[in-house]
Formats: C-alpha cells, sequence, structure tokens
C-alpha cells in the first residue's frame, strides 16, 4: 500500500521541527511518503484547516494527517472532510475558545498523545475528546512539546502506521 503522511505543526513551530523530523522518518522507514505543509503565514487555525484541505483535494493515494497542538486541531478538523485512513494527534489543541469548532467527528482511525504536564492546552481536552470519541489515547511523561518523551512519542507513532498499513509495509 503505499501511503501519504501529512504533517501539521503546531501555532509557534515550522513545518520540519524536530518532532515532525522524527517521525517523519519513521513514516518513511514503513515505506510512506511524506510532507510537511507550512502554515506559518497564517495564524487562524480554521484557515489553516483550508490550507490543508486545498492540499488534500489533489490526493490521490491513501493518507494520515498528523497534527501538533494547534496542527492537531487542523489535521482533526480537516478528517471531517477527506477520507484519511487515520489521524495522530500531539498535544492537540482542542475545545479552545475562539476555535470555530468545537465539536468533533473524525474519519478513519484516531490515536492521541498527550503530555502530563503540558501547561499550553490541558490534558483534560484530550481525556475529553477521547472519552468522546472512543479512541485510544496515550497519556504520557512530557510537557507540551512532548520532547523529552520523545522516543515514547516515536514508538506510538510507528504502531500507529503498522496498525494502518496492516501487513503490506514496504
Amino acid at each position: 500500500m503505499y501511503m501519504n503522511v501529512y504533517f501539521s505543526h503546531g501555532k509557534e513551530s515550522g513545518p520540519w521541527g524536530s518532532k515532525i523530523k522524527r517521525l517523519a522518518d519513521i513514516a518513511k522507514q514503513h515505506g510512506c511518503h511524506v510532507d510537511s505543509i507550512d502554515y506559518s503565514d497564517i495564524l487562524d487555525p480554521d484557515l489553516r484547516v483550508e490550507r490543508l484541505l486545498g492540499i488534500l483535494s489533489h490526493a490521490e493515494e491513501d493518507f494520515v494527517l498528523v497534527g501538533s497542538s494547534m496542527g492537531g486541531y487542523v489535521s482533526l478538523v480537516a478528517s471531517e472532510q477527506v477520507n484519511a485512513k487515520g489521524v495522530f494527534l500531539l498535544a492537540p489543541a482542542l475545545f479552545i475558545e475562539g476555535y470555530q469548532q468545537q465539536t468533533y467527528q473524525p474519519q478513519g482511525l484516531v490515536e492521541v498523545v498527550h503530555g502530563w504536564s503540558d501547561d499550553i492546552i490541558p490534558v483534560t481536552n484530550s481525556i475529553r475528546f477521547a472519552k468522546e470519541m472512543d479512541c485510544s489515547l496515550h497519556l504520557i511523561s512530557g510537557d507540551h512539546r512532548l520532547n523529552t518523551s520523545i522516543e515514547v512519542v516515536e514508538r506510538l507513532f510507528s504502531q500507529f502506521i503498522v496498525s494502518i498499513l496492516g501487513d503490506k509495509t514496504l
């Protein structure tokens, strides 16, 4: 199975930050093609969703969406309008005042990773989302950036990719 992985970065990071680079390497190891969308010129999360949807409208292969913080919101909201095989969310900015969408109905497999010590996005937001969606939630040691637990994040992401690809990994 040929699959693309589209990464969406957070509000104050860039398209090829250290976390995305490490996860992109894992996706490549599983035979996936990767792209990280640059939203650095857009502060509004819902305009970022429009950019991602524009890119996905040209996607011909299966794909998954990966989003961190605001990028988690962007990936999740976009997933409702496209046929994503899955959505992998890292400390997603969900249920945030001022964001247009406050309820979510994602398509495909959804997994959430959130650090217990996150002081930017309350961990209770991810707990609420996971409970409402009945999806996997991984609460791990770490803050919002999850850099101190990046090896755990890598392992969880690898398992997520394998679960979508099944035995079709390259």
